[in-house]
């Protein structure tokens, strides 16, 4: 199965679903543009990009200029001269770096492949977030769902009661039929405040994750194709997984880091010139004729040997290649955790599609018995208990069902996001242009000028917190016993 088979029809089905409320791609959408973790990790990615302009500074010219003015306070002998001051100098020194030992080249390799390193993560991150706002939409879906259910449950029982006292006054049953009956209702509606709570927590999270309250939610639109065997989904997570991507990178980097460290005990030349110019400010002591003022020009080249530095080199040497090997060793690690979570996330696909086939089994059947039940007890051939546990066994299934469903779609996203198939370009999501994080790393890598700058940061992520939540306490008066002074504030 071909990476851009599985691109396409998941963009295909994710631009299906009605405007009149929110569908999983419009939600999707939301969480791309305003979701803090992906807004947060493009700003990590722009401060990577700058090491690259660090790197390559080191081996461009360095100009710089002094000014003093300056008074003698005391001359005594070799330091005697004509005057006292004030005097005024000034200079320019220009150096241009022409050997680095590898150093400066090195430097700017690492960088440029933590950049590569950093771009991967952020395609990690955004299918992670993604993963988790799917999860949050169908979480939500699900629950209302079981919300429904649990009411309908209530609804059911109440009439029951009902109809079950009414028999009871003509004596047609027992007290302990109504007892059952009682009994059941108050369970259910126990089991109906129950699942509003969860529902309010997996409301709360989708806000939290996609940035606004969750409407009326559109079903889900179909996966698409996923990978017939774990294999084959472990092959294409192995090739195209971000996680993995970015520590290969890392890795690639720390091996420039040992080079770097290597190159420190190398000769370094410099290009050097340099321009003096000194002024007596009109000196009354100077003799007659004296000038007051002088410039001087210099030109060459600077060499330095390192002779001995005190084990240092060494010692950077040594830290840069176990930095490489803790590279290596955490690339096997996410290696090992790529094929962990493909397969684990293949098998729970697997386990909640059959799920979901033995559950609609059984809803049918336990509709089927609730008739049936109802029917027998009208004759007297079963009992009221019998119709109380069929109408809870069709509950259970039906709440089976839902949870199925979630748990299938949610682990089918899950196995795409593993296989670095759940990002951005992949979803095809509206609402604007994508992020190119290319942009900021043309406008800062070869960058030259010293006094280039960005705006103040503020934040791209939308805050959740509605107006009433934002309002400030009101101090409260200290409620005071009676009898009792209340202490000094």
């Amino acid at each position: 199965m071909s990476r851009h088979l599985l691109i396409a029809s998941l963009s295909l089905t994710l631009l299906a679903g009605s405007a009149s409320a929110d569908t999983l791609r419009e939600a999707l959408a939301s969480t791309y543009a305003t979701n803090p973790t992906i807004t947060a990790q493009r700003q990590l990615l722009r401060s990577t990009d700058a090491n690259v302009a660090i790197a390559r500074a080191s081996g461009r010219p360095n100009l710089g200029a002094t000014i003093g003015v300056n008074r003698d306070l005391t001359q005594a002998g070799v330091f005697r001269r004509s005057g006292k001051g004030p005097f005024l100098t000034g200079g320019v020194d220009l150096s241009y770096p022409l050997f680095n030992g590898g150093s400066v080249r090195n430097q700017i390799e690492a960088a440029k492949t933590r950049v590569d390193a950093g771009r991967a993560t952020l395609r990690a991150v955004e299918g992670d977030v993604f993963t988790e706002g799917v999860a949050a939409y169908m979480d939500v879906i699900r629950d209302r769902a079981i919300v429904e259910l649990n009411n309908n449950q209530v609804r059911v029982l109440t009439t029951n009661l009902e109809a079950t006292r009414d028999r009871f006054e003509i004596g047609d049953i027992t007290r302990t039929d109504v007892a059952q009956s009682d009994a059941r209702l108050s369970l259910a509606r126990a089991a109906l405040a129950t699942a509003q709570g969860r529902l309010s927590a997996t409301e709360e999270n989708y806000r939290r994750i996609i940035g606004r309250r969750p409407d009326v939610l559109q079903p889900p639109p179909p996966l698409p194709p996923l990978p017939t065997n774990p294999e084959q989904a472990v092959q294409i997570a192995l090739a195209s997984n971000p996680d993995l991507i970015a520590i290969t990178r890392q890795t690639d980097a720390a091996r420039f880091d040992v080079r770097t460290a290597r190159a420190s005990r190398l000769p370094t030349v410099s290009a050097i010139a340099s321009g003096d110019y000194s002024n007596s400010l009109g000196s009354n002591n100077l003799p007659a004729g004296a000038a007051t003022s002088g410039t001087a020009t210099t030109v060459g080249l600077n060499g330095r040997i390192p002779l001995y530095q005190g084990g240092l080199p060494a010692a950077r040497i040594r830290q840069a290649q176990a930095i490489e090997g803790q590279t290596l060793e955490l690339r096997i690690g996410t290696e090992r955790a790529v094929v962990a979570s493909t397969r684990s996330a293949f098998a729970i696909y697997q386990a909640a599609q059959n799920a979901i086939a033995s559950s609609q089994v059984a809803v049918s059947a336990n509709e089927l018995a609730l008739e049936g039940a109802r029917a027998e007890n009208s004759v007297g051939t079963r009992t009221i208990l019998d119709v109380l546990n069929a109408e809870q066994e069709l509950v259970n299934a039906q709440v089976q069902l839902v949870t199925a469903r979630r748990d299938a779609y949610v682990a089918g996203f899950q196995l795409l996001n593993a296989m670095g198939q759940a990002e951005a370009d992949d979803l095809g999501l509206g609402g604007g242009a994508l992020y190119d994080p290319l942009g900021n790393y043309r406008n800062v890598a070869g960058n030259w000028n010293d006094w280039a700058g960005e705006a103040r940061a503020t934040p791209v992520a939308t805050r959740t917190v509605t107006p009433q939540e934002d309002t400030p306490l009101q101090a409260q008066p200290p409620v005071v016993q009676p009898g009792v002074t209340p202490a000094p504030r």
